[in-house]
């Protein structure tokens, strides 16, 4: 079972990880319905630094929004698209999504201001953890974060 955020203490995080997803925009979100089946989406994102957390819009119908309010489960990946073996690098994260708070909206907005004539519907998906595989540190190099009960 996955910690709760009454229980959740943060650990630190490797400043490489934050690195790269601060170098990034998009993240993949897997969703599943209850009986498991899959689905996923790519959505623009806000980083939150405090609470190792990924801000994004998705409207209520679409087919993930409907599927998170059923199931907050959610697993994502942020890569870098590359070629070159030696430059590999992704993150792959699992935690629980749910509805964003109202002080969300500022950090989405300062990431992606044009998005204000928008309509959002924001969305918060909370790291429970999150690996970043990165050959630029060594062939298959692994940089791993937990969130502790």
């Amino acid at each position: 079972m996955l910690p709760t955020r009454n229980n959740d203490t943060i650990m630190e995080l490797d400043g490489r990880i934050e690195k790269f997803i601060g170098k990034h925009n998009v993240l993949t979100l897997a969703t599943a319905t209850e009986e498991g089946a899959p689905y996923c989406c790519n959505l623009f994102y806000a980083y939150d630094k405090d609470d190792k957390a990924f801000v994004f819009t998705s409207g209520p119908d679409t087919r993930h929004a409907r599927m998170l309010a059923r199931n907050a489960l959610t697993a994502a990946s942020i890569v870098l698209e590359t070629r070159v073996v030696g430059k590999v690098q992704g993150l792959q994260i699992t935690g629980r999504t749910a509805p964003a708070a109202e002080r969300d909206k500022s950090l989405y907005l300062k990431k992606f201001p044009y998005a204000a004539l928008a309509d959002l519907n924001l969305w918060r998906m909370e790291a429970e953890t999150m690996k970043l595989t990165d050959n630029t540190l060594g062939f298959g190099k692994k940089l791993i974060w937990q969130r502790q009960e």
